[in-house]
């Protein structure tokens, strides 16, 4: 090489480790704000599970069995789910062995093959209610939901009833035999109840789809736990969560200020995570629910969550652009200090993201400096105590995380699946940053005024007519 190509490519090595400098401080600066909050959340954790109150609790004896305190409607939105609403109906009409529930499904008039599956699984049972949405779809979830709060109403009206309960679910859902009456007891109590989530392991799609399987597990067995405990508000999930009639019917009324024509935000792309903060902050409150049944099973909402990588994307973009972006817009920031600090958890994936992305292209450059000193260019930046510090907390944030990951995956789906989810790291924080990237996008898209559409994901199979795996060792 000659003498003017060596300065030109010792040039460039400096400003690429000025630029590898500035992006270390940026990362390990949030890198550390996030080891704070987690070591702070996992603590809390910790002290709860020593004194015994984050444990699962034993559902109560012959609960699967007990009758309903009055009527509870269950809402299913659907739309291009000719693959599992079938099966959704049917487990569910045989798992809930009491009568005094309605499961309407929502259909749109252009979905005929879903319309078809819906009608053919209910067959003649009364306890189905099937209702074709006027408009083409699709609208978004939350505008199904309005349809089937209203055919709700309608039929309250016309039959002279009031339901005691509604209860939302997803086309694609596995429910529990115990989780309607949970629900329903436990709604004595307060306005909204959660009961966790739990993503079925498919061998077909170990890494993409595994990596809910983690991240559900870990949200779902501590991080709502402590929220719980803190009597922080609960954000709905959309499936497996139960809300008080008369709760629905007054949120129904503030929202009609808004243009709205039910309890669901229509132009929010997380109508039930807005609906659950709604309802936690006023009346009676709401309430996680973690119970465990004689064999050992969760009682939660199974199902199977995207296991292509496109499909991954595009569902965790519609989570991080109605929950962190729109509920930023919708929600803002107010209440006791601990709302406002589990607000800002919700809201850091897009920066999350950001950090993310930045972390990964320090590794490219990194790797280029080194070669760079392979081939004898001097390049290279002392680094600062304080910098040290930093880094060191951040590696011991990245080993603590890891391991918390590793346990709460193997508590509940054995040592294979917790051994998987060190490497499903990498897998979850390529998506987000994806995510991270498409759901600012769509938000700078929907300021300009383009309508937001129900950007839902694909569901080809259902648990309950799958082979069962990884159940609870």
């Amino acid at each position: 090489m000659t003498a003017d190509s060596v300065s030109v490519m010792h040039g460039v090595l400096q400003v690429l480790q000025s630029v590898e400098h500035e992006l270390l401080l940026f990362a390990v600066f949030f890198f550390v704000i996030g080891t704070i909050d987690e070591f702070a959340i996992d603590l809390t954790w910790i002290w709860l599970r020593l004194t015994g109150k984050a444990k699962s609790k034993p559902v109560p004896q012959g609960l699967a069995f007990e009758p309903l305190q009055g009527k509870a409607a269950v809402l299913i939105p659907a739309w291009c789910e000719a693959e599992v609403i079938g099966p959704t109906i049917v487990h569910m009409l045989k798992a809930w062995r009491q009568r005094d529930f309605t499961i309407y499904v929502g259909c749109y008039r252009n979905d005929a093959d879903t319309i078809d599956a819906a009608m053919t699984a209910a067959g003649n049972d009364p306890r189905v209610r099937l209702v074709i949405h006027g408009r083409d779809g699709p609208t978004t979830k939350a505008d199904c939901l309005n349809r089937l709060y209203l055919a709700l109403g309608q039929d309250e009206a016309r039959r002279r009833f009031k339901y005691r309960s509604v209860v939302l679910h997803d086309a694609e859902d596995m429910v529990h035999p115990a989780a309607l009456a949970a629900i329903d007891r436990a709604l004595d109590a307060v306005d909204f109840v959660q009961l966790p989530v739990r993503p079925e392991p498919q061998g077909r799609s170990r890494w993409i789809a595994g990596h809910y399987s983690d991240e559900f597990c870990e949200a779902h067995a501590k991080a709502l736990v402590v929220r719980d405990a803190l009597n922080a508000g609960i954000p709905a999930a959309g499936v497996g969560c139960g809300f008080d009639r008369e709760a629905l019917a007054r949120l129904a009324i503030l929202r009609q200020s808004e243009g709205e024509t039910g309890p669901f935000a229509a132009q929010c792309l997380t109508e039930d995570y807005e609906l659950g903060l709604l309802l936690s902050r006023e009346g009676r409150g709401s309430s996680f629910l973690r119970l465990r049944d004689a064999h050992g099973d969760l009682v939660a909402t199974r199902s199977f969550f995207p296991a292509q990588l496109g499909e991954a994307v595009k569902q965790k973009t519609r989570w991080m652009h109605g929950i962190a972006l729109q509920g930023w817009e919708r929600l803002g920031w107010f209440g006791r200090p601990v709302d406002i600090w589990m607000a800002l958890r919700d809201r850091r994936g897009p920066l999350t993201s950001m950090v993310l992305a930045a972390a990964y292209l320090l590794l490219v450059l990194e790797l280029i400096l080194m070669l760079g000193r392979w081939a004898g260019y001097p390049v290279g930046t002392p680094v600062s105590p304080e910098l040290q510090v930093l880094m060191t907390i951040t590696l011991f944030g990245l080993v603590w995380r890891a391991m918390f990951r590793i346990g709460f995956t193997t508590a509940e789906y054995g040592w294979a699946e917790g051994a998987r989810a060190l490497f499903r790291i990498p897998v979850a924080n390529i998506i987000a940053i994806m995510a991270g990237r498409r759901a600012l996008y769509a938000y700078i898209k929907g300021l300009f005024g383009e309508a937001v559409i129900w950007e839902k994901t694909t569901h080809s199979q259902h648990p309950a007519t799958a082979p069962r795996k990884g159940v609870r060792a």
